[in-house]
């Protein structure tokens, strides 16, 4: 699969240019176009393969889309306005993505919400996160901007849920109350801060898109 971005960075799309045969995955209905290729919804949460990913006592939704003969493509776009980010995984480092944000993925790409070790980080409580392994293209939505911070050995950040977009899963972490006598939920982050500390990548969206959600939702009623 390879990833064709455009109309960075306020309204990102992804391309999935897919060969003969091959398989994307979209984690949202984000499907803006498609051409020569086939679907199929998810049917098995929290899977490997064709399934939907398991998040917080919901499921994130999730279709294939397999190339025909001669190859296709997939459009994809975030909900809200904002950027799109290709992560090339390895096979060797893994990373932590939030439900929001994953857009889409190669078929080689694993997602799984019962990775080992989100069980220390959430208690054994059902989490926002699910944990990205393989190989190939693994593409994110962010909701506004795009901001990558590379911490450095030594080097700390401190960052709301709402903003986290993905980490590599080799970071040290420690997720934490915002506020004292705030609300929190370990199902959707709200309250919730995340201390890391290097080295390795976190990536981060300059809005936080449940903020966003709630106040088009109270705009609309106002009409």
């Amino acid at each position: 699969m390879q990833v064709r971005t455009r109309h960075s960075p306020s309204f990102g799309v992804a391309r999935l240019v897919l060969a003969a045969g091959e398989v994307a995955r979209t984690g949202t209905e984000a499907m803006a176009t498609s051409y020569g290729v086939a679907s199929a919804s998810a049917s098995r949460a929290g899977k490997r393969g064709s399934g939907g990913i398991k998040l917080g006592g919901g499921s994130v939704p999730e279709r294939s889309y397999t190339a025909g003969p001669q190859g296709g493509w997939v459009d994809v776009a975030p909900g809200f306005p904002g950027d799109v980010h290709t992560i090339e995984m390895d096979g060797r480092r893994g990373w932590c993505v939030t439900g929001d944000s994953w857009l889409a993925a190669a078929g080689t790409v694993r997602l799984d919400a019962d990775w080992n070790g989100f069980r220390e980080l959430f208690g054994g409580q059902p989490g926002f996160l699910a944990h990205a392994g393989g190989q190939g293209q693994l593409v994110l939505a962010c909701c506004g901007a795009l901001d990558v911070h590379e911490l450095q050995p030594g080097e700390f950040v401190t960052m709301d849920t709402g903003h986290l977009v993905a980490y590599v899963d080799t970071l040290q972490c420690r997720l934490r109350q915002s506020e004292q006598g705030r609300a929190q939920s370990m199902r959707t982050g709200d309250g919730l801060v995340v201390d890391f500390a290097g080295p390795g990548r976190v990536v981060a969206q300059s809005r936080n898109p449940r903020r966003m959600a709630s106040w088009s939702q109270h705009s609309g009623n106002g009409r």
